[in-house]
């Protein structure tokens, strides 16, 4: 935990008060970038902030970061969102036409274009990443071709035990197809 200090757009930095924790900070600054989480009431603010260095501001030690590149302020959803059934072999390949690509299970989804991935807990998917012609479907359908964007990544336990990364992402110009597509799917779950 921490408070942002200095945000200076011009000068392409911002600056933290280091965290009460002392052994945090060794981590933080030991990192090329952090993700950062910040929760003002009704939305959740993320970014990314790279090349942290223990600087003396104001005659107090700060931490600065470069100013980060991305920023995303998810409000709360306009649409519920639903589980999809483990059992149902919901598959979702990533960027297909990009360098890389990665196959991934769809958890949830929703009408209103928010899926979330489960994936190889090697893959990094910052905040703002766009994945360019992701195919999207379960056995038996046409697959959906969407781009998605990136809102944000966790570490989860899968039940079995292992871990993988989980992603929310925001279907960009979601087709005309996608109600009927979720709805299937999820008549296929029931």
């Amino acid at each position: 935990m921490s408070r942002l200090h200095v945000v200076d757009p011009i000068g392409s930095y911002i600056i933290i008060q280091p965290s009460a924790n002392e052994a945090a900070n060794v981590a933080l600054l030991s990192r090329p970038r952090c993700t950062f989480f910040a929760s003002p009431p009704g939305c959740h603010v993320e970014f990314v902030a790279a090349d942290p260095r223990e600087i003396m501001h104001g005659g107090m030690r700060a931490i600065r970061f470069r100013f980060p590149e991305v920023l995303v302020d998810l409000q709360r959803r306009e649409y519920d969102r639903a589980s999809v059934s483990p059992q149902i072999p919901l598959q979702c390949l990533a960027d297909a036409g990009g360098v890389l690509s990665f196959g991934g299970g769809l958890v949830d989804i929703s009408v209103g274009g928010i899926g979330f991935l489960v994936y190889d807990p090697g893959i990094t998917l910052e905040p703002g990443t766009v994945l360019k012609g992701c195919r999207m479907g379960p056995d038996g359908m046409p697959p959906l071709i969407l781009d998605l964007e990136v809102r944000y990544s966790e570490l989860v336990s899968l039940a079995d035990g292992t871990r993988a990364k989980r992603s929310g992402c925001r279907i960009i110009d979601p087709p005309e197809t996608l109600k009927q597509f979720v709805e299937a799917s999820l008549r296929l779950v029931e």
